[in-house]
């Protein structure tokens, strides 16, 4: 398989690493664009300097690379990774000022993003955006305080390089930690099909290709009373020729008829082979080893590019303390349901035994698993479904903010109304019916001002469910809910996400689905200068 597959949206950054900045200098006089905060603005380094640091540097060296990965049983795949997959955790402590060089030694440009940090400008790592692309052979060093304790992750934001193995945990550790547990397991889930049936390159051109113009799935919802049932996905029997694959020829990539209730309707739109707990498939899974009555805390990330996942430990409850860094009012569950892009913190006092912690991928008819291990015993069977995944199931609309985090109440002085546009017919996914453009960002920039509370109101045309994540803030989910950076908006609702504009400079919003963000829902929450 071919390890880089040209698109326009690589030839325009391997364009804009040549060209250097110019491209970002130029978006500032873009027609009708009032002046916005540039990433190298005095503002964002006087932003930066109001962070409580400590002073203590934390520097860490991160190589992309070409490489072959053992999945487990035997699968071997050719991706691209930080060394390892799941990358190695990089860890810090609230206040230390990250110093991380990237090392690019990939056929294509790329970048870090630090998802879920609201961090300086300039270091977000979004091309064009906020930088250069880094350059195949070159390195660029992120600088910047981690000031907020919590569970994150980094990953490119260059193409749908995210669905390979570019990803690592990043562990902000509280040196006031309120939890009292024992051991910690980070748990990175992941859907793979990177060297096994092809590149995600060759995944998106196939989607881009449409479902043939059919009465197919994730069709705009403007002017419709409510969701469709399947989502337009064809039924179990039913002709599966109208996709993006040649005329009667099957599809590689395209999924058909994956539909969840708790999602609404359609659950995905990719075919992955493998779904993977901290880098190995179901079949020869990880094995976490413990003792009966230990306290672990669980610091769960979904890097997935398409799959939202139901995760339960069999024999089980789990206490859910935070989501996406921030603490909510502990509640006692027996399943998470995990977005792309989102994370969670669960507490969780081990059984004696072998117990499967499962990550149903939602809608799929697929799980990927890692087993716990405490005492003898023979690990359960790999098709054993944990009766806790059909218990109470969590999503972060059942989650409330820890009183500490949660926003003071203030009347929006702005809000933008971010309609979800766009479906499988055509791939045709944007905002506000228009797909983002990479050659001109700050067109049809979200304008706020420092000081203002915002709110954005996404609102879902479509027929399917979308992780919406915004850059550089995290924002209460209601009036009451949690504190996130990344909600699962479902098909036919209104999420409304409040924040204050405390971090000036050009933050992306987006669908957390690697294809539907790539193929344009996408858009820029800029600050006025």
């Amino acid at each position: 398989m071919p390890e880089f597959t040209v698109n326009r949206r690589s030839l325009l950054l391997a364009g804009l690493g040549a060209a250097g900045a110019g491209l970002l200098a130029a978006c500032s006089d873009a027609a009708g664009t009032p002046p916005l905060v540039d990433p190298s603005a005095s503002a964002v380094a006087e932003a930066e300097a109001k962070r409580r640091g400590t002073g203590r540097e934390r520097p860490v060296t991160v190589t992309a690379t070409a490489d072959t990965v053992d999945l487990g049983g035997g699968t071997t795949a050719r991706t691209w990774t930080f060394g390892a997959l799941p990358g190695t955790a990089v860890r810090t402590t609230a206040g230390d000022t990250l110093v991380a060089t990237l090392n690019n030694h990939l056929p294509a440009p790329t970048s870090l993003h630090w998802h879920g940090l609201a961090l300086r400008n300039d270091m977000d790592g979004v091309p064009p955006v906020t930088m250069q692309p880094v350059a195949p052979g070159a390195s660029f060093t992120y600088r910047f305080v981690t000031d907020r304790p919590g569970t994150y992750w980094f990953h490119p934001h260059v193409g749908v390089q995210l669905d390979r193995g570019l990803y690592a945990p990043l562990i902000v550790e509280d040196p006031r930690e309120p939890l009292g547990y024992d051991e910690e397991w980070v748990v990175v889930l992941d859907d793979w099909l990177d060297g096994v049936t092809g590149t995600p390159d060759q995944a998106f051109a196939e989607l881009r290709k449409g479902m043939g113009g059919g009465s197919g799935g994730g069709h705009d919802m403007s002017g419709m009373g409510g969701m469709g049932g399947m989502g337009g996905h064809d039924m179990p029997g039913q002709d599966t020729g109208s996709t993006g694959a040649p005329a009667g020829q099957p599809s590689s990539f395209m999924l058909m008829g994956a539909t969840s209730d708790l999602l609404g309707g359609d659950a995905g739109d990719v075919r992955h082979p493998h779904h993977l707990v901290n880098g190995r498939i179901a079949a020869d899974p990880e094995v976490y080893r413990s003792e009966p009555g230990r306290r672990v805390r669980l610091r769960i990330v979904n890097a997935g590019g398409d799959t939202a996942y139901r995760l339960a430990l069999g024999g089980h409850r789990l206490t859910v303390t935070h989501t996406d860094g921030y603490p909510v009012r502990h509640e006692e569950v027996d399943a998470l349901l995990v977005g792309m892009g989102e994370r969670y913190d669960a507490l969780v006092t081990l059984q004696d035994g072998v117990f499967p912690l499962t990550a149903l991928a939602e809608g799929k008819d697929a799980a990927g698993r890692a087993l716990v291990r405490t005492g003898a015993g023979e690990a359960p069977a790999v098709t054993v479904r944990p009766a806790e995944l059909n218990g109470r199931i969590l999503a972060a609309d059942g989650l409330r903010a820890a009183d500490e985090v949660r926003l003071p109440a203030r009347t929006p002085d702005r809000t933008h109304r971010i309609e979800l546009t766009g479906g499988m017919a055509r791939y045709d996914w944007g905002l506000n019916g228009r797909p983002f453009d990479m050659a001109d960002p700050t067109a049809r920039a979200f304008l706020v001002g420092s000081g203002e509370r915002v709110r954005l109101e996404f609102v879902n045309r479509t027929e399917m469910w979308h992780p919406v994540h915004l850059h550089g803030h995290t924002f209460q989910v209601g009036d009451q809910g949690p504190r996130k950076d990344t909600v699962i908006v479902l098909p036919g609702r209104t999420v409304a996400c409040d924040f204050d504009a405390d971090n000036p400079g050009r933050w992306m919003t987006h669908c957390h689905n690697a294809y539907h963000g790539e193929a344009g829902m996408m858009g820029l929450v800029a600050y006025r200068a």
